[in-house]
């Protein structure tokens, strides 16, 4: 059974995080318009290559078409982006797997936004616990309202609570700083927060939630 999918989009390579560890272990790479060349360069084969690769030369364009078995062409004027197609069809295709999307943050801010905010879909929220947005120095994960539990990541120094909408009754239990059923009317970040073991819980009654963990780059 597939353990986890990796998804790269277009962001540049320079930001991504180190992907030697998602080697291990059951991986299934697609790749995302010019993520699909990326992977290439990196020595990683795509099972799947989607998008319409505008941003592709010819040779780029024939240098995967000539190795990746899978290609699902989309043109470029749709509804839905790249992105949005792969992880529908990573979705279809793995619908247990852990989904990390790479390549997806910096650049654009227009990107970063849509990518930040694509969980919540109505066609992912459901299985918006199973995905991941990755860079070199971020990790964020999403959560519906609930009482939750989060890991540190070892290589990360800070921990964000993210509104992304308006949130009632957050509470923060064992972080470096906490809150108790605080009403966020806007959205907002609860920024520059720290773990104070190796797990930290929260909890909140309604609203959309992102957790950030990440680390100053040295």
């Amino acid at each position: 059974m597939t353990e986890r999918v990796v998804i790269v989009a277009g962001g540049s390579p320079d930001l991504w995080p180190e992907v030697e560890g998602y080697r291990k272990g059951t991986t299934v790479w697609i790749g995302i318009d010019r993520g699909a060349y990326y992977l290439l360069e990196r020595g990683i084969l795509p099972t799947m290559a989607v998008g319409d690769f505008d941003s592709l030369s010819a040779s780029q364009l024939e240098a995967v078409e000539a190795v990746v078995a899978d290609i699902h062409y989309a043109l470029p004027e749709k509804d839905d982006t790249d992105t949005q197609l792969g992880l529908a069809l990573a979705l279809k295709h793995y619908p247990e797997a852990e989904i990390m999307l790479i390549g997806a943050t910096g650049g654009r801010l227009d990107h970063f936004l849509s990518n930040l905010w694509l969980p919540f879909e109505p066609r992912f929220q459901r299985h918006l616990r199973r995905i991941k947005l990755v860079d070199q120095q971020n990790t964020i994960s999403y959560y519906l309202p609930g009482e939750y539990q989060i890991e540190k990541e070892p290589d990360k120094t800070y921990l964000a609570y993210v509104c992304l909408t308006a949130v009632a009754k957050l509470t923060l239990y064992d972080a470096k700083y906490q809150l108790t059923e605080h009403n966020s009317e806007v959205p907002m970040s609860f920024a520059s927060n720290e773990f104070i073991g190796d797990t930290s819980r929260f909890s909140f009654e309604s609203g959309l939630m992102a957790v950030i963990q990440s680390k100053d780059l040295t």
